[in-house]
């Protein structure tokens, strides 16, 4: 699992996932402040929405490599 590799279709998926996660959690974030009319309130909602971001794009989850690349085997050269 922490091999550190994800493939090009995880990449995407992990940028997908850290901006829906982000905008989602700052529009909660804006609302929650707005609502309480407090500025710590957002700021602790929009930390757990990062939190919660980091939490799932950074460790290299095996949702992120379902689609590795398989390369070609090295060719010897003769001489």
């Amino acid at each position: 699992m922490f091999e550190g590799r994800i493939d090009f279709t995880g990449q995407k998926l992990a940028d997908q996932l850290y901006q829906s996660v982000l905008v989602i959690s700052a529009v909660v974030a804006f609302i929650a402040g707005y609502l309480s009319q407090s500025h710590v309130i957002m700021l602790e909602v929009f930390g757990a929405g990062i939190l919660l971001t980091l939490l799932l794009v950074v460790p290299p989850w095996p949702m992120y490599n379902k689609n590795p690349l398989n390369w070609l085997p090295s060719v010897k050269k003769s001489k």
